[in-house]
């Protein structure tokens, strides 16, 4: 870095303040472009939040949702999946920008945090073949289907000793370890749910699922990103309240 900067300063020199204005204004004249908004996608991301195929984000909710943003912000959108466990590495080193649908508990670093504006419900969902629990603590002492590596501190907290996981790869896998009767009762999202009834791929009859909790996430802002954090809430604003949200997740339900 020193090298450039020497020269840089040695072409100030001798072009004098005049030249530095005249390169600047140059440059703005030229109308370049602002660089894209890099978002992060998490390499194990399944529908409707991502499908992946090699190193690119083909369709899905964070697809959508970061191009929404990107266009709020007069930028493109680049969407670079990047594994769980480097998500927070990544985004504290400036590979991206942002990273979206997470909660600051969930992602330790010195990051701005957006207002909280992606809803989902945490569900417990039993099947219908089963009796239907009235409480989470009626379940004490049975298999819960669970997604290996996700907390769960609601259940976890009104079962104690009592939370038996049944841990699945992941989120749809462990709607067909519930759907193949190897477990009565799972733990999911109701995006996922919803949408893997949608297209078909989760049949089984269900009791009314109970609500465990509610999810209302946001994204994390890069220190390094060019994006200033009350600039990203504006446009997060003009997002939900021109319904585009909304428009975003009827799309998956």
């Amino acid at each position: 870095m020193i090298r450039p900067m020497v020269k840089a300063w040695r072409r100030w020199e001798r072009w004098g303040l005049g030249g530095v204005f005249a390169l600047l204004l140059s440059t703005l004249a030229r109308g370049e472009p602002p660089r894209p908004l890099v978002m992060l996608v998490e390499t194990s991301a399944l529908m409707p939040q991502a499908r992946i195929e090699g190193d690119r984000v083909v369709e899905g909710l964070h697809l959508d949702l970061g191009q929404a943003l990107a266009r709020r912000l007069g930028r493109e959108l680049v969407a670079k999946p990047v594994p769980r466990k480097r998500l927070a590495e990544a985004l504290q080193r400036g590979e991206g920008d942002l990273l979206c649908d997470y909660q600051s508990d969930w992602l330790p670093g010195a990051f701005a945090w957006s207002r909280p504006f992606i809803p989902d419900q945490a569900l417990l969902i039993s099947a219908a073949s089963a009796p239907a629990p009235v409480a989470l603590t009626a379940l004490a002492g049975q298999p819960i289907g669970t997604v290996r590596g996700y907390v769960y501190p609601e259940m976890a907290d009104a079962l104690r000793s009592g939370f038996l996981r049944d841990d699945a790869p992941d989120a749809v896998a462990n709607l067909q370890k519930l759907e193949l009767g190897r477990v009565r009762h799972a733990l999911t999202g109701r995006r996922v749910l919803e949408y893997q009834q949608r297209i078909g791929r989760f049949h089984l009859p269900l009791h009314p699922p109970l609500v465990v909790s509610e999810v209302m996430a946001q994204c994390a802002l890069s220190p390094s990103s060019p994006v200033g954090l009350a600039t990203l809430n504006t446009a997060i604003q003009g997002l939900v309240s021109e319904g585009e949200l909304n428009r975003l997740f009827s799309r998956y339900r």
